[in-house]
């Protein structure tokens, strides 16, 4: 028989008083309190500021049924008891609240947190949710007072935050502080919608958010997060610009450099008329054709992904990357089925068999490739076979040999390098840490797909140029080898060079574009 809540609803059993002073309840208590008393001395939760709520794990119970804890708002969070927090059922509603303590103590109230966390809850499926007013989460967001977003990369720390690694640029937005912390309730749902891949959101002059899918692995990244701003600030006093592979001074390029024996002079490109411009902010690469041959897509890559799609779906079959996989080529192949696409074939359904979907997904997966189709869920595939073929030295990436020298060039004068490709983040990450000129991620600052959008659409241009913070989308130099593509990132405002390498396709007549043969005339 259902429980009677404090609302007069009936609820489920996870409501019912024994279970509210039963042992999952009382442990989540008892850590919440010891993690406030421990976030206090780290100066997150000083002032009677921040808060922390974590769900109640209990195995028997679906967690988006699991209790709900929260902190009290405006209280000494380092002489937290057990019996101050709230409890909430997974709705939100008040299951049970801390007795009222005597003066001076203020009537307890729930925190002020409590839509922001629960958003965390329902949009990423968290268990626990930390809030805190750390100075350096604070001063970090006051560097740039027009920065939409933190971004740091090439920092050790950086692995202890979910999904990424070493080599990956870190981005936290920024979303700008309210009276009222209930009032940030929309603006930071958008930016959980607009960064997906984000565990935290800044708020301007004010702290951070983070959550994780256990109360470790927030405690682990909200560690890591304040390690990473303080690093920024550290980094920033001494003219170091955090949010570059090398880590070198700030604006570097626009702030004067040695090279080539100009002794400060700002770095400037000559032209052969003796003029010069400044050099971009950023630089975006496309790869086949522009920094790799054309050949080694065409005649490695893809015949090998096509001649291991069977054996890696059969092998992998029921691990949950594949099965993520299969979900996506299961819907394109939908797609195309409906609007007539050659060489889509039905997918039979799971109960048919793994060897009939298996054949089936093959099927459409060669035609895919040999099509050349620029498609995510393709894409996505490859990656995760071709990561097997560089872990087996199957495969090498190729680069021409003008590449390299040119990244360490840019990445001396302090400008970020970004790769923009049809193929996956992943797929790109392969392909320049294990070069034939070695390990070439170090100068790379991150990395755009088709999920940015289509690479001959102007909108995946201004989208680039709106994630990168450039004052202008001329900032942006964008080389690639694709004719439609230059056209797209022109009318985004971009500055656009072609690449003319061995085995690419001709340009139209009168184009008007500059072209290159090799990075050295950059």
């Amino acid at each position: 028989m259902a429980a009677i809540g404090l609302n007069g609803v009936k609820v489920g059993t996870t409501s019912s008083q024994a279970y509210l002073e039963g042992k999952a309840v009382k442990e989540t208590r008892a850590l919440m309190a010891e993690l406030c008393r421990h976030f206090y001395t780290l100066g997150w939760v000083t002032g009677t500021g921040g808060s922390i709520s974590m769900k109640v794990h209990d195995d028997s119970i679906p967690k988006p049924q699991q209790l709900i804890l929260m902190a009290p708002s405006g209280v000494q969070k380092e002489r937290m008891e057990p019996e101050d927090m709230y409890v909430l059922s997974h709705s939100g509603s008040v299951l049970s609240a801390p007795s009222p303590k005597p003066w001076p103590h203020k009537p307890p109230k729930c925190s002020d947190c409590d839509p922001l966390f629960k958003k965390a809850y329902e949009m990423r499926d968290a268990a626990a949710v930390f809030h805190s007013h750390g100075i350096e989460s604070c001063l970090v967001t006051m560097i740039n007072p027009l920065s939409k977003e933190f971004r740091i990369t090439h920092m050790e720390m950086i692995k202890g935050i979910k999904g990424h690694g070493y080599y990956d640029e870190l981005v936290v937005p920024i979303i700008e502080n309210t009276a009222y912390e209930y009032q940030l309730t929309e603006s930071f749902a958008k930016a959980i919608e607009d960064y997906p891949k984000a565990t935290a959101v800044l708020v301007r002059n004010h702290g951070v958010f983070v959550w994780g899918d256990s109360w470790i692995s927030a405690k682990t990244q909200s560690e890591c997060y304040h390690y990473l701003f303080d690093a920024a600030l550290k980094l920033h006093q001494m003219g170091l610009d955090w949010s570059t592979p090398n880590h070198g001074p700030i604006q570097s390029a626009r702030r004067g450099l040695s090279i080539a024996g100009e002794s400060n002079v700002s770095v400037k490109a000559r032209k052969s008329n003796g003029d010069s411009d400044p050099f971009p902010r950023c630089v975006v690469l496309d790869i086949e054709g522009t920094t790799t041959p054309i050949s080694f897509v065409s005649e490695v890559l893809f015949p090998y992904a096509r001649d291991n799609v069977g054996r890696h779906l059969s092998l992998t079959y029921d691990t949950p990357e594949t099965k993520a996989d299969i979900k996506l080529l299961c819907s394109q192949v939908q797609s195309d089925l409906e609007q007539g696409i050659a060489g889509a074939v039905p997918i039979p359904p799971d109960d048919a068999g793994k060897e009939e979907v298996v054949a089936a997904l093959v099927a459409n997966v060669n035609a895919m490739i040999k099509a050349d189709r620029k498609i995510t869920a393709l894409k996505e595939l490859q990656g995760h076979i071709w990561r097997t073929g560089y872990e087996n030295n199957e495969l090498e990436g190729i680069v021409f040999d003008d590449v390299p020298e040119a990244l360490e060039k840019w990445h001396t004068l302090g400008i970020k390098v970004y790769i923009y490709s049809s193929g996956s983040r992943l797929a790109q990450r392969l392909i320049f840490g294990k070069t034939n000129h070695g390990d070439l991620r170090k100068y790379l600052s991150g990395f755009f797909d088709t999920t940015v959008g289509n690479k001959r659409e102007t909108r995946s241009y201004v989208e680039i140029s709106e994630s990168l913070g450039v004052d202008k989308p001329s900032d942006i130099l964008f080389v690639t080898d694709v004719y439609q593509e230059a056209t797209a990132a022109k009318a985004a405002g971009l500055e656009v060079i072609i690449s003319i390498r061995p085995g690419n396709g001709p340009l139209p007549d009168n184009h008007g574009f500059k072209t290159i043969k090799s990075f050295s005339e950059i």
